[in-house]
């Protein structure tokens, strides 16, 4: 389905605030690879790490006031690619400006932040583009392909088991934003199960009805550790996790239970997929790209030229935020 285009002038001219480890290989490069985008500056409050970016990446620009690249003229669209306490601050301000964004999941560390910079971006009519870059890996289309032509008959059930052992930083005094529960109250369920909860509806279709359980087993940081969740998808289909960071090993599977067949595959690894039904066994494996964010950001140029329509829109971003919030029980 084609969108409405938003520009006919071209290059597209972005600038990026935060361009911390993120954006070095993962988000950052696309920007500057993609067809008719020109990545022209960037912002970090570190000048000299804002510089040091700048000159290795060749980037135009550089600043320390993320006023400069969301005020500025030249600059026709922004990424935000900050922790998640500040995505509501930038948001806001570049909705006001009326420009195109692209937030880094989760979009806030809350639904209700989520859903205020939701509803700027829908007052101005322009789009809200949010960083669940696997709806767009080719990896995930295959799933998507083997569930839409029904190989494992009408699906049943999802489950996701996401374990991880304690990192060193995790049992240090060194300060981890993404354990500190002011900034992601669900530690590390925040950056990780986002990416599943929100694959699962590309995948089965939004999520309707979300229950759970969140505890802190370790006593390393201020946010959970622990984490269980039921769910429901509009279709029936019934899902449920646990996620547990200080377990003796890490794991990380998801199973697709259907009524003629399963499929397994993993969120966040690059396990083979493996579909296994009545008719036979596959495997397949699908190697991500060196950019993971490639075809994302591919995906959000088409949006903007009308071409086609991206499949991580702001909508979804929210339906995350509200899934999590009542996995942890905040709301």
């Amino acid at each position: 389905m084609k969108a409405m285009p938003y520009f006919t002038k071209k290059p597209i001219r972005w600038g990026i605030i935060g361009c911390g480890n993120v954006t070095e290989v993962k988000s950052g490069p696309p920007y500057q690879m993609t067809k008719d985008f020109e990545l022209s500056m960037v912002m970090r409050r570190d000048g000299e790490k804002a510089k040091d970016y700048s000159l290795r990446h060749q980037v135009p620009k550089w600043t320390t006031n993320a006023a400069e690249i969301i005020e500025n003229p030249d600059i026709d669209a922004v990424y935000i690619a900050t922790p998640p306490d500040t995505h509501k601050y930038y948001g806001l301000q570049v909705a006001a400006a009326g420009k195109p964004c692209c937030i880094e999941k989760p979009m806030a560390p809350n639904y209700a932040d989520s859903l205020e910079i939701y509803k700027a971006f829908e007052r101005k009519k322009r789009p809200l583009f949010v960083a669940y870059y696997r709806r767009s890996l080719p990896r995930f289309d295959k799933i998507k392909e083997w569930l839409t032509n029904a190989l494992i008959g009408e699906v049943r059930h999802i489950h996701w088991v996401k374990t991880r052992t304690p990192s060193p930083v995790d049992k240090s005094d060194e300060y981890n934003w993404r354990t500190d529960t002011k900034i992601a109250p669900g530690g590390y369920f925040d950056d990780l199960a986002s990416h599943g909860l929100n694959l699962f509806m590309y995948l089965l279709g939004d999520i309707v009805e979300a229950s759970g359980i969140a505890t802190n087993q370790q006593g390393l940081y201020s946010a959970y550790d622990s984490i269980s969740g039921s769910w429901k998808h509009e279709n029936g289909v019934t899902g449920s996790g646990s996620w547990n960071f200080g377990s003796f090993r890490p794991m990380d599977k998801v199973e697709i239970s259907g009524s003629k067949g399963e499929i397994h595959f993993s969120v966040l690894g690059e396990a083979p997929l493996q579909l296994i039904s009545d008719k036979g066994n596959q495997s397949v494996f699908i190697d991500h790209p060196k950019h993971l964010h490639q075809y994302h950001v591919e995906n959000m140029r088409k949006h903007l030229f009308g071409e086609a329509s991206h499949p991580s829109m702001g909508a979804s971003g929210v339906m995350t935020s509200w899934v999590m919030d009542k996995i942890l029980g905040t709301i």
